[in-house]
């Protein structure tokens, strides 16, 4: 049955009729319970009591619960609560107090309750009323059924966790062996706003992100995260420890900010589990595990949680941030500033209308009509999925290109590309609908990343969003070069020599293995630009010998690099 849209086991629903006498005031019956199973002020208030005693009077059916997995609410199963809690006091963990933020279904601290016989206080909070009930329920089942479990004081809090009192309760129980346990929202802010869902963090810049970056996505973050840095603020020099189910990058954010912060946090571990097996879902999370009140560590250990086996340990190593501490070591010699900038593909936000396929001489859109433009805008673009082969000369799509760099003025093509001109007019509702701000104030049609380096012949490029760290030598087509998307990184070249030195050196292993030791394989785009500028081209160039084997080719590459800081070398223009 169900009780203020919570489900009750019928286990339950037979000790509150059986006892419906005793449970006659609210006083009483908070007695009685807190007796029984340790909670205080079970029911807050007489309303709330005499709507519970209707309920148990007329039995009703299961209610089916509403599905909240939008919110990020990914409710912990029973075995997995129960092998985390068993994890930790294998690792010598004994509890005094518990705090759960985000309790939900209070998996956690039933498990908590069952194994750990050292509690003396347990605090759940928990926004959803339902989940409050459930969670009170759930604590009262478990000790009707087994009586000689100990009893801690224990109080479930319907509460906003962004309004919740951390400081009152972090300085009332600082003498406390402290355990934060946890399953909070795998969800970001954005999408939390998205969706109206009112208990937000205040509007705030939190990681303070300077202009672009704040406005293109820098500013977004995790949930689980914010509420991580809160635990970590309040609690972090009380004895104590510190689990929370989270995704993958909320941890490598942690350990980044770290070396700023430098939070009283020890041996700290990220286990990682099969998050499709616990909780139905394509994402890499783990068991975020730190010890509190300690010395500040900025490494972190990456264990498989059910095999124990240790992956890893990445974080600071002097002043780098990697993924793998010792292969880095292996390499860090190349670990510097690239010679060359980094670009980044076109982006236009608009693929249907300026991504057309070719047809037997024929270009059809992404809404399958046949388009005639003329063909000087018109240019061949790869995408990350294109970046498979050593070498890339054939495309899939065209792209039709209205500049040559950001901001100009795109009236010519009226004048000199009328065809073009008809169809991209024809379309402007589509270009008008593009989101984003960086469209804002800029001609009609416009694209960004894109520059006189987006027309160089001769490109070695990498996609950013696979593991793969091969580069590939892009070679233009009856003379024209190929775009890329802004799903790509490459720098350019004037000569076809010059490229082929430059890829040979990049996918030498001394570059192939630094590059694994910095990059984290489950990012959502494992390449970026910041990783591909600590590429010192120039230092590899060094330490491998192929000079051997590209001779000539090898010549004009160094002379290229010894007179880098000129003006007019290639580094400058592409």
């Amino acid at each position: 049955m169900t009780i203020f849209e919570t489900n009750i086991s019928s286990f339950v629903v037979n000790f509150f009729k059986e006892n419906l006498n005793k449970i006659d005031t609210t006083q009483n019956s908070n007695i009685l319970l807190k007796k029984i199973c340790g909670i205080k002020s079970f029911f807050r208030n007489s309303e709330e009591l005499t709507e519970f005693k209707n309920k148990i009077e007329n039995y009703t059916d299961t209610f089916e619960e509403p599905n909240r997995r939008a919110y990020g609410d990914f409710q912990t199963n029973e075995d997995l609560a129960n092998n985390v809690v068993k994890h930790l006091i294998q690792q010598g963990k004994h509890p005094e107090l518990l705090i759960e933020p985000t309790c939900g279904k209070g998996r956690f601290i039933i498990a908590a309750l069952e194994h750990f016989q050292t509690l003396k206080k347990v605090i759940g909070v928990e926004i959803y009323y339902p989940y409050v009930w459930e969670t009170k329920l759930g604590i009262l089942e478990l000790y009707l059924k087994d009586k000689s479990l100990p009893k801690a004081e224990i109080e479930i809090i319907h509460e906003d966790i962004f309004n919740f009192d951390f400081a009152t309760i972090a300085k009332e129980h600082k003498h406390l062996n402290l355990l934060v346990i946890g399953n909070p929202p795998w969800v970001t802010n954005s999408e939390l706003g998205a969706l109206d869902v009112k208990n937000l963090p205040r509007k705030s810049n939190f990681k303070k992100h300077n202009g672009i970056d704040a406005i293109t996505g820098k500013g977004n973050f995790d949930i689980a995260e914010y509420i991580s840095l809160q635990i970590l603020k309040y609690f972090d020099k009380q004895e104590g420890a510190f689990a929370f189910l989270v995704k993958n990058s909320v941890v490598k954010n942690i350990i980044f900010d770290q070396k700023e912060l430098k939070h009283n946090i020890g041996s700290i571990q990220k286990l990682n589990i099969d998050a499709k097996r616990e909780f139905n879902v394509s994402v890499d999370a783990c068991l975020f595990l730190t010890a509190f009140n300690s010395k500040p560590e900025f490494i972190c250990t990456e264990i498989d949680f059910y095999s124990k086996e240790d992956k890893t340990e990445f974080g600071w190593s002097d002043n780098k941030f990697v993924y793998s501490i010792t292969n880095y070591q292996k390499a860090e010699s190349i670990d510097g500033k690239c010679p060359f900038v980094w670009r980044q593909g076109m982006k236009h936000d608009c693929s249907k209308i300026m991504e057309l396929d070719r047809f037997n001489g024929h270009y059809i859109n992404g809404f399958r009509q046949e388009v005639n433009p003329e063909k000087n805008l018109l240019f061949g673009i790869l995408k990350s999925s294109d970046l498979k082969k050593e070498v890339v000369d054939k495309y899939r799509k065209t792209t039709i290109v209205t500049q040559k760099r950001v901001g100009q003025d795109t009236s010519y093509i009226k004048r000199e590309y009328p065809l073009t001109y008809d169809y991209l007019n024809a379309n402007r509702e589509y270009f008008d609908r593009r989101k984003s701000s960086i469209y804002r104030g800029k001609p009609p049609f416009s694209i960004f990343g894109i520059g006189d380096y987006s027309f160089a012949k001769y490109k070695v490029a990498i996609s950013g969003m696979y593991k793969r760290t091969t580069f590939s030598l892009v070679l233009p087509e009856n003379g024209k070069p190929l775009m890329l998307d802004d799903t790509c990184y490459f720098i350019g070249f004037d000569t076809l020599k010059k490229a082929q030195v430059a890829q040979k050196i990049l996918n030498s292993s001394i570059v192939q293995d630094f590059i694994k030791s910095i990059i984290f394989p489950d990012a959502k785009r494992p390449i970026t630009k910041d990783i591909l500028m600590r590429i010192d081209i120039q230092k590899a160039y060094r330490l491998i010998q192929l000079e051997k084997e590209l001779p000539k080719e090898w010549e004009e590459f160094d002379n290229m690099l010894k007179n880098k800081n000129k003006p007019s070398n290639q580094m400058t223009l592409f």
